[in-house]
């Protein structure tokens, strides 16, 4: 704490002192991204790719199937933005022959469709002290699990005992230096120009397979990384994760003061100088402890304090975008709010006195929610669908932003002109998930269909088309089934109709008649598992002359199996088959950390096996066809 304050006092001299670079635009960007393995699951070979890799730009996540690579800061104008599509373009294609020496590949996107709970183990988290020592700290002031609660079209509550929730989001983040002096004002424009921004940008609607938010990412990253006790929440303090709670009246040092004075020190390092003794000397302190403690704090938009080439200069970071869907995707999304934030000091002048910042922290969380069709209310309490306000109002304006800073004409095209035709098509990477998640219908697994979406967006990311001309899968198709039949976690149900010991074994009957099914779970009210009924235990209770049949009031307790043989998500499918046959059952309920997450049956194994013959039995069919045309 006192290296804390001893820095935010060095800077408050800079500051006063004028050291502070001013009179440049400088844009720059970070890349995070998924690695996937080849049935499009998470791969955990981080640490490979970053050895295989060995370029300064790359480094590791949180996550050990998570990678980060450090664009170039460019002098805002002239061909920035292309350089910038070329460099991501770079390391992608970087990381990706990393990945694929270790069988691996990348993909870019807000959340990655197919991670499941199980990928989040304490495994997986990247083995560097800051990461273990994150979730070490942050799970004792929690004083409890992490959770999370998202209601969209779905509806999602999940426990977890560690901080790897925060790995299922990846971001586009995109940092702009700003003149000090200026700060305070283009810290509001950015508050306020982030959910016009965002509502452009949706692509994370799915979590384990429920649709929640257009940009689930912002609900999800808020929850994973909540440090505040309930007596915390009750009173209202502010999370770590947050859109913030007023207008910045008049600096930087403003910003900063608020976050060591609401959020305790969480980590900590020797401090590597004394930034009062550097400036007495002519020098530039890094301000060390100042960057740590402003890098365990998540704001939508961050300030931030750096060093280039021996000068110092204040950033603005936009964390709200996700990655993906395509690079060009990205690159527009990045042209908008820089040529927003350039156009709309003089066009609103201080947004403080147009708007009310309650109403720019309400328009932030509907376009998290709905995207392109969020009602936002504006300066001077005008009310826009986020689409017309883009369209109508904020494009030219960004427009004329690029163009007054020196922007090529024609780049400013290319990537304002794909945002352009983007909102105007409604498709957002989002909207074409959810479209395709619907045309493919509710035939096969959950897991299947959410393999062939990531398959999807990765075959077409490496197309380069950009979202908005990106085709919906129509066609279900039995391709895939190969590789999503490993583990009982790709084959099981998870729509379950579950009892209770206290129920009615006549309803556990009547479910069984209504729903066809011949195996009910029994979950205590925590969710564990604690029996199950089957139909033969039913026709058990008929042969013995229970008086009444079905229709006595007899609790499923009496009946049901106490204690019944389960399998987790990861196990094998050939070890659940080899263990049903042995036990002579035809069901196994799936069961992670002690909770009932599904069950399997014997059908779920026909219709594998079924559909892996069929394929088989196609592929024959094309080869002998080939074979003859070849005669």
């Amino acid at each position: 704490m006192k290296a804390l304050l001893d820095d935010l006092r060095a800077l408050e001299q800079m500051l006063e002192g004028g050291q502070i670079e001013s009179g440049v635009r400088r844009v720059g960007a970070e890349q995070e991204m998924f690695l996937v393995d080849s049935n499009l699951g998470p791969a955990p070979v981080a640490e490979e790719v970053l050895a295989r890799v060995n370029n300064a730009r790359f480094v590791a996540e949180i996550a050990r199937f998570n990678l980060e690579a450090n664009l170039t800061p460019r002098l805002l104008g002239g061909r920035c933005f292309r350089r910038m599509e070329e460099e991501l373009t770079e390391v992608i294609r970087l990381a990706r022959d990393g990945a694929r020496a270790c069988g691996a590949d990348v993909l870019l996107g807000g959340i990655l469709p197919t991670l499941a709970m199980s990928d989040l183990g304490l495994e997986n988290i990247t083995p560097k002290p800051r990461y273990h020592e994150l979730n070490r700290v942050i799970g004792e002031l929690r004083g409890g699990s992490f959770s999370a609660y998202i209601k969209g079209r779905d509806e999602l509550h999940i426990k977890h005992d560690n901080i790897l929730l925060v790995s299922c989001s990846a971001s586009f983040q995109i940092h702009l230096q700003v003149n000090p002096r200026e700060f305070a004002d283009r810290y509001n424009l950015a508050q306020l120009v982030a959910a016009p921004v965002l509502a452009a940008a949706v692509n994370s609607p799915l979590l384990f397979g429920r649709r929640l938010w257009q940009e689930t990412r912002v609900a999800l990253f808020q929850h994973s990384n909540d440090s505040r006790t309930n007596a915390q929440q009750s009173r209202g303090q502010p999370p770590r994760v947050g859109f913030g709670e007023g207008w910045l009246k008049d600096s930087v040092i403003e910003l900063f003061r608020q976050q060591i004075a609401r959020f305790r020190v969480i980590m900590t390092a020797r401090p590597d100088e004394d930034p009062l003794a550097v400036l007495a000397r002519g020098g530039v302190p890094s301000l060390s402890a100042l960057r740590l403690h402003n890098g365990s704090i998540w704001p939508w938009n961050r300030a931030c304090y750096g060093v280039s080439e021996g000068r110092p200069h204040l950033r603005i970071e936009n964390r709200a975008l996700p990655g993906g869907p395509t690079v060009l995707d990205e690159v527009a999304n990045a042209a908008f709010f820089t040529g927003l934030m350039t156009a709309l000091p003089g066009e609103y002048g201080d947004v403080s006195v147009r708007m009310a910042f309650d109403d720019a922290k309400a328009n932030f969380f509907a376009a998290a929610r709905y995207g392109l069709k969020a009602q936002l209310t504006w300066v001077d309490g005008k009310r826009y669908i986020a689409a017309a306000l883009i369209l109508d109002h904020l494009l030219p304006l960004a427009r004329e932003g690029l163009r007054q800073s020196g922007v090529e004409g024609d780049d400013i095209e290319r990537y304002l002109g794909t945002l352009e035709e983007r909102v105007r098509s409604g498709q957002t990477g989002a909207q074409w998930m959810l479209q395709s998640l619907s045309a493919m219908g509710g035939e096969g697994t959950s897991d299947l269909r959410q393999r062939k979406l990531a398959a999807a967006i990765l075959e077409r990311q490496q197309g380069g088309d950009p979202v908005h001309r990106w085709a919906i899968i129509k066609a279900y198709g039995s391709e895939g089934w190969r590789q999503s039949h490993h583990t009982v976690g790709h084959l099981m149900s998870t729509d379950l109709f579950t009892v209770q010991p206290d129920d009615l074994v006549e309803m556990v009957a009547r479910v069984m008649e209504w729903r066809d099914v011949r195996h009910v779970p029994v979950e205590d009210e925590e969710g564990h598992l604690v029996g199950i009924v089957s139909h033969r235990s039913l026709l058990r209770m008929l042969a013995d002359g229970t008086p009444g049949g079905v229709e006595e009031l007899v609790a499923v307790r009496q009946i049901m199996n106490p204690d019944p043989v389960s399998v987790a998500p990861t196990t094998p499918v050939s070890e659940a088959v080899e263990l049903m046959r042995r036990r002579r059952i035809g069901s196994l309920p799936v069961v992670e950390d002690g909770r009932l997450v599904g069950i399997i049956t014997v059908y779920d194994f026909l219709e594998s096996t079924a559909r892996l013959s069929a394929e088989k039995l196609d592929a024959n069919g094309r080869e002998a066809e080939a074979a003859s045309e070849l005669d």
